[in-house]
């Protein structure tokens, strides 16, 4: 499972304001991305492009081979299906149980019969570890299980591609790093192409393959977790380590000269010179996430779990 998502020359505007332009970007079939970015930079957006909610003013977004930019309603709703989102307050409706909430996308979008349905639902509530609340309205749970009861109805039709809009929205930190482990277990089974938009550092550092950072109306850089948490970028090192130092400030627009006075403090108080030191990590590359004991990992987690024993052959994060 999983497909590609080849992203090009991509511009979206709304009247004067650009959001972002010229964005370009693939993502890797069966892999978790993440696109980071300040309040306001269009990571949203960027996701309803995907999903062809909004039409861009150029560029392409071509999956499976089709552009969704260029597709006509009825094929678009074909491509969506292979779409399954996690929006971030979970949009569950407040009137029905946990059970109908999750059943829903399968009674509006199939003909199964509702023991098909009971079956497919019971499974993705045991994959979210909600079994035994499937009587629960929303409003009885607390914002964690809600964020479940959202994924696990974005599982029910078996996408192939997982969007998740600020899946730590509201959550405390004890409950991310629960969701996290929730990700890159689900990862490991069902393989679909993840894309998580998220403020959250510990999750950028920790969950993806890939990362992404949209800063200036542009897409500063895409690539490897690996790579990006090593940048000696400004933006990047600002960003991942949440300090005030760098170019992004509160209104994101702050003088070039003030930005170069900033960093070189910066440096200076570590000890280190402008390039070379130890990127946007401060300390290394952190550990990666991986899938807990008892789940079966596939040939691809089998090697990142390799790596990361070579790597931090004490510390890998394995829940």
């Amino acid at each position: 499972m999983g497909v590609e998502i080849r992203v090009e020359g991509l511009t979206k505007s709304f009247g004067r304001q650009v959001i972002w332009q010229d964005v370009s970007l693939t993502l890797p079939a069966g892999e978790i991305s993440v696109m980071l970015g300040p309040s306001g930079t269009g990571k949203s957006v960027f996701l309803k492009t995907l999903v062809g909610l909004l039409k861009p003013d150029r560029g392409s977004v071509l999956i499976a081979g089709r552009d969704v930019t260029r597709l006509r309603e009825r094929d678009l709703y074909e491509v969506r299906k292979l779409f399954g989102v996690l929006f971030q307050d979970g949009a569950l409706f407040g009137s029905m149980s946990l059970y109908d909430n999750i059943a829903f996308p399968l009674r509006e979008h199939t003909r199964k019969p509702e023991s098909e349905i009971k079956r497919i639902v019971l499974e993705k509530m045991e994959l979210v570890g909600l079994l035994g609340a499937e009587e629960k309205l929303p409003g009885e749970i607390s914002g964690g299980m809600r964020k479940r009861a959202g994924l696990a109805r974005a599982l029910v039709l078996d996408p192939e591609i997982i969007l998740f809009d600020e899946p730590d929205s509201g959550l405390d930190p004890v409950r991310v790093a629960y969701l996290n482990q929730l990700i890159v277990d689900l990862n490991a089974q069902i393989d679909a192409t993840f894309l998580i938009v998220t403020h959250d550092i510990a999750s950028a550092r920790q969950v993806p393959d890939n990362i992404g950072l949209l800063f200036r109306r542009e897409l500063v850089m895409f690539g490897p977790r690996e790579k990006l948490l090593a940048s000696d970028e400004p933006v990047v090192g600002q960003f991942l380590n949440g300090r005030m130092q760098g170019p992004i400030g509160m209104a994101e627009e702050k003088d070039a000269a003030q930005v170069e006075q900033e960093l070189a403090e910066l440096d200076a108080g570590n000890h280190r010179g402008p390039k070379g030191g130890k990127g946007a990590s401060g300390a290394g590359v952190t550990p990666r996430l991986l899938p807990s004991d008892g789940i079966a990992r596939s040939p691809r987690w089998q090697a990142i779990a390799q790596r990361e024993a070579r790597s931090h052959p004490h510390e890998v994060a394995d829940a």
